[in-house]
């Protein structure tokens, strides 16, 4: 079909976007990515009844939405993230969301979305300025090709001292009632050391939450994140699928002194307005730094395209279906 071939104009036209920066690589994740964990969010969020008397703090927040959603639902929430651009973001959106140590202990890439962390204590230069034009609204331009589980989100529009009212903002709480690792165990080259970070920053029965992808068979984008892997090859353990294996989450909880109590898979689509927001999604999520170092941003985003091509739709958007695996523990 006409929409789905490949041009050189089309192939060079990721790359060009792909070379827009390190606040570019921020902006491409609230923007476009983000959105498409929605549905692993709030499912926890509803399994859970995340409400007023949930105090929780988000290890590896990046810009924050996941957060906006526990405020919604009256949570008071605060976060942590190591990366300047997307920090800067969530606190233009109203969130308490500080440097993380937890992560870094982890041993978290510090190129983990295309940026170097700032030093810890330093403030935000751009907070109220780059950081405000994407601020909530963000979900409502986003709801044109969001997956369906985003509507109810895309209508919520807070602005940001509704939420800073919501969150942690002067308050330093040792520990919270609900922990959560959504994105960042996939990044983490010490799992085992940010899951025990999670583990001292909860209350005694609280509960930990950690999220990742699924079994590579059950997600469409595992063909495309395979670029990443073929530019820079890691170990099977590492990874977005290295802790898809039944029990291995389990492991990591138990192993730091935490129970399972519970589990469960969220479908999460992947959808896209076109083939060249399709690349810069994927390109924000951290996965392909190693590839990009290798290999230069020019021909990784390329060849992203190639591997995205069987997915594009007859009106030229393009959709993956993935699924996602979160676990629950209590300490």
């Amino acid at each position: 079909m006409a929409s789905a071939q490949m041009t050189g104009d089309t192939a060079q036209r990721p790359g060009a976007q792909a070379l827009a920066g390190s606040h570019g690589r921020a902006r491409d994740w609230a923007e476009i990515q983000e959105r498409m964990l929605v549905p692993l969010y709030q499912s926890v969020y509803q399994r859970l009844e995340v409400g007023a008397a949930t105090s929780l703090l988000a290890l590896g927040c990046r810009s924050g939405l996941a957060l906006l959603l526990a405020a919604e639902r009256g949570a008071q929430v605060t976060g942590e993230e190591d990366v300047a651009e997307l920090r800067e973001l969530a606190q233009g959106r109203g969130l308490a969301v500080s440097p993380g140590p937890a992560a870094s202990a982890a041993g978290l890439e510090p190129a983990a979305a295309g940026f170097e962390p700032s030093p810890p204590g330093s403030e935000p230069s751009r907070a109220a300025g780059s950081a405000a034009r994407f601020a909530p609204s963000v979900l409502d331009s986003a709801a044109r090709f969001a997956p369906p589980a985003l509507d109810s989100a895309a209508r919520f529009s807070p602005s940001p001292a509704g939420v800073a009212a919501r969150s942690a903002y002067g308050v330093a709480r040792p520990a919270h009632s609900l922990v959560t690792v959504f994105e960042q165990l996939p990044l983490a080259e010490r799992p085992t050391e940010l899951v025990a970070a999670a583990a001292r920053r909860t209350l005694p029965g609280g509960q930990v939450v950690l999220a990742s992808w699924g079994p590579p068979e059950r997600c469409e984008s595992a063909s495309v994140l395979a670029v990443a892997h073929r530019h820079a090859p890691r170990p099977p353990a590492r990874g977005p699928f290295g802790l898809s294996a039944p029990g291995a989450m389990e492991r990591l909880l138990n192993g730091a002194g935490l129970r399972p109590a519970g589990s469960g898979r969220v479908s999460c689509p992947f959808a896209y307005a076109d083939l060249d927001e399709a690349v810069r999604g994927m390109l924000s999520t951290g996965l392909f730094e190693r590839a990009v170092a290798d290999a230069g941003e020019a021909l990784v985003a390329k060849e992203l395209e190639e591997a995205l091509h069987p997915y594009v739709q007859a009106d030229g958007s393009v959709r993956m279906v993935n699924l996602f695996r979160y676990v629950v523990a209590e300490r």
